[in-house]
């Protein structure tokens, strides 16, 4: 990368004054920027890139500016020189007139202003709720930066880093450990995402590793479920918070996806729906009849086709539905921090929530005996991983396939 300065002579004015050109070269590559400057043909040193003369000529004065704004223009290109190496990101002409045209030019880029950069571009393709996840890890680091003093820049996200922010999360935060994974995964996604645009040049990053621990899963047995769902409530709040969960646990909806079924297509044993997490079109999903009550019951009123209920709201309603139905089987929860193990218990009542229904779903459908392929569509899980999240193999099925042992020999 070099820069000089050329006189336009084909541009010389009638005061014989010739304006002064930058000229940046890389390659072939040949950046050409006026200057707001220009003087005489023989005031201009081509040495030193500086215009001169003595005091007493006319052109002194200006002349003095004008060395000002080449001075300038030298520091900046300099510094957009330093950029590129600096960060070790190759030389690309919009890149370099994007920075000559900014005031101030930083040789490092900054990684939160970069990471709001991210947060912004993903709000034209990514979810409300990732976006709101992205915004709580950048607030993350910012707590982390404020409280370790941890140079955070693109070149540190790297094992050191691993090893502060591992410290600073389980003994500091008490995060578990599968919130880490989480917060690891993102800052991943992100620094992919700069790499990408080539923001930085280093992969160490892609050695930090996300830690991930198998948790229960909650969910409504059968009999638990046919409890929900036929209990009379007086409290109509409770009733229809229920008639929502039940939905969900009918057909395996997420809350997200119930709350747009009015933008469905409903037909007599099949619904068509646009599923916002997977951004998966006009998927269909058979009714069945526990499915199809809910939804005849609020057939022309003003609640058609559900009614819709805040998140708060309805994680407070189904727990309350639950105390009435006095579920208060203790269930004990392992949650780990770092090597810290958590055991966490409390009522079943108190631990039921909107994501609940989905899983109770999945789990049910596998016992009743569905085949596990037709489930997969059916819930839209795009992988392995994510389908075995919410899967729950009951004891008694387990018992079931160990007794075909028991036929042996008879």
């Amino acid at each position: 990368m070099n820069y000089n300065f050329e006189l336009r002579k084909d541009k010389i004015n009638k005061d014989g004054l010739i304006p002064i050109r930058m000229v940046v070269s890389y390659g072939k590559i040949r950046i050409r920027k006026n200057i707001d400057a220009k003087c005489l043909l023989e005031h201009w040193n081509s040495e030193s890139n500086i215009i001169t003369c003595e005091k007493r000529n006319k052109y002194y004065e200006i002349y003095q500016d004008y060395n000002t704004k080449i001075i300038e223009v030298k520091n900046k290109v300099e510094n957009i020189f330093k950029f590129f190496q600096y960060n070790k990101v190759e030389f690309q002409e919009d890149v370099f007139i994007n920075k000559f045209d900014e005031n101030k030019v930083n040789v490092a880029i900054d990684f939160f202003e970069a990471f709001e950069e991210f947060i912004n571009v993903s709000k034209l393709t990514r979810a409300k709720g990732t976006v709101k996840k992205y915004n709580t890890v950048k607030n993350f680091l910012l707590h982390f930066k404020e409280n370790t003093s941890y140079p955070i820049r693109f070149d540190t996200i790297n094992l050191k880093f691993e090893e502060k922010f591992m410290e600073y999360c389980f003994n500091t935060r008490e995060t578990l450990n599968n919130y880490y994974g989480k917060l690891v995964s993102i800052i991943k996604t992100f620094m992919q995402w700069a790499f990408d645009r080539q923001y930085h040049n280093t992969l160490d990053f892609k050695r930090i590793k996300r830690t991930e621990d198998e948790i229960e899963v909650i969910y409504l047995n059968l009999e638990e479920l046919m409890e929900l769902y036929n209990h009379k409530f007086t409290d109509k709040k409770l009733e229809k918070s229920r008639d929502f969960f039940c939905f969900g646990c009918f057909t395996g909806l997420r809350e997200s996806d119930i709350k747009n079924l009015g933008n469905a297509n409903l037909y007599e044993l099949q619904f068509d729906i646009c599923i916002r997490k997977t951004k998966t079109i006009d998927h269909s999903i058979p009714l069945n009849k526990f499915a199809r009550e809910i939804l005849d019951k609020y057939k022309g009123t003003i609640y058609e086709p559900l009614p819709i209920i805040s998140s708060q709201k309805l994680n407070k309603n189904i727990q309350a539905a639950c105390e009435e139905l006095e579920w208060f089987k203790p269930i004990t929860r392992t949650r780990y921090i770092g090597s810290k193990v958590i055991n966490i218990t409390e009522r079943k009542c108190d631990i039921i929530t909107s994501h609940v229904a989905r899983k109770t779903f999945i789990s049910n459908s596998i016992v009743l005996g569905m085949n596990e392929r037709i489930l997969r569509k059916i819930t839209d899980s795009k992988d392995e991983k994510s389908f075995r999240r919410y899967v729950k193999i009951e004891d008694f099925q387990k018992q079931q396939e160990m007794s075909k042992w028991d036929s042996i020999g008879k």
